[in-house]
């Protein structure tokens, strides 16, 4: 399987969330979808910290920078 990006895991997780929502698949079938998502939410998660990570290091306090979560700076430019 080649390598999958947040991107791919993040819009199968939203195709297999819709699939779910519907409530017309067998408990077998529904099962092993959930199973997948479970999968691909545990993938999205590890990346979002590794990013996270990331920037806290780009943001590093010695050099000049302070880390400061993403929800204090919220609305301030409109993002």
């Amino acid at each position: 399987m080649a390598k999958k990006s947040f991107e791919s895991a993040l819009a199968r997780l939203e195709e297999l969330n819709r699939e779910l929502e519907r409530g017309d698949l067998s408990l077998e079938i529904t099962l092993k979808k959930f199973e997948e998502g479970v999968g691909l939410a545990r993938f999205c998660s590890e990346q979002l910290s590794e990013a996270k990570a990331r920037v806290d290091i780009l943001l590093e306090k010695d050099g000049g920078f302070q880390a400061e979560p993403f929800s204090e700076r919220d609305g301030e430019d409109g993002y």
